[in-house]
């Protein structure tokens, strides 16, 4: 008689978890046999990996990751891509991400360089990391408007806070001055305290051309390259190892 209001009362306080698992007890016989105390813990679990679940789905959303997919058990060790299984494995215990250290993903184009990156980004959501996928001309644009509308400190308040993020397509267009200062403020907040990724065409003794300050990248490339992991892929595009969709006849 009191299992009704027990349920309501249940999802009042958010318990979502624990409520399907009252339910289905409710419906297995087997349980009648259970003591009170493994019936309990049995509700405790279900509303624990409820909320795990429910916290996984919040952080994966919010990261916006280009292949939202991606994940490390898929991650292709052919020879010659240039990834090493061992550090592969280290990065995915997390460490790195409570060090707050950098990881560097060079290569040229279509060898899996943001896949990788997304798949990494994801296994941190499974740990519990906050993490942000962007592209750097989006960001230095949207940084740009920020500026404009007089949002800038609290949008590098709200990158700052995130404890990895994805900066892909590094080095892909020429950087204007503005834009220079302001991802040296983005990197500068993050380099002591949160981790980076970075994935770029361009090798890493490229990037201070890039630049093109030689005072901002010396501080940028400062707080990124000496406590960094790096990976630098290599082999024929990965776009064209993949099978081409099956042509469908002209009806007509």
């Amino acid at each position: 008689m009191l299992t009704n209001p027990t349920l309501d009362q249940l999802r009042v306080l958010k318990l979502d978890g624990m409520a399907h698992a009252l339910e289905e007890q409710r419906t297995q016989p087997v349980c009648e046999d259970l003591s009170f105390e493994d019936r309990l813990g049995m509700l405790v679990d279900r509303e624990r990996h409820w909320r795990d679940g429910r916290r996984l789905e919040r952080l994966l959303r919010a990261a916006k990751l280009k292949h939202g997919d991606a994940c490390l058990e898929d991650i292709h060790y052919s020879s010659g891509r240039g990834l090493d299984k061992r550090l592969v494995a280290t990065l995915s215990g997390g460490d790195w991400i409570r060090q707050a250290q950098s990881l560097l993903i060079t290569g040229p184009t279509g060898v899996g360089k943001t896949w990788l990156a997304c798949a990494l980004a994801q296994h941190a959501c499974r740990q519990g990391f906050p993490v942000l996928y962007q592209r750097v001309p989006r960001l230095t644009e949207a940084l740009r408007i920020a500026h404009a509308d007089g949002s800038f400190g609290k949008l590098l308040a709200q990158i700052a806070r995130i404890d990895v993020l994805i900066l892909d397509d590094w080095g892909m267009t020429p950087l204007d001055q503005a834009a220079r200062h302001d991802l040296l403020e983005v990197i500068d907040d993050r380099s002591v305290a949160k981790s980076t990724i970075i994935t770029s065409q361009l090798p890493i003794d490229h990037w201070h051309a890039w630049l093109n300050d030689p005072t901002v990248a010396d501080a940028i490339l400062d707080r990124l390259v000496h406590r960094s992991h790096r990976i630098t892929l290599k082999g024929e595009s990965m776009r064209k190892k993949q099978p081409e969709r099956p042509k469908i006849d002209d009806p007509s």
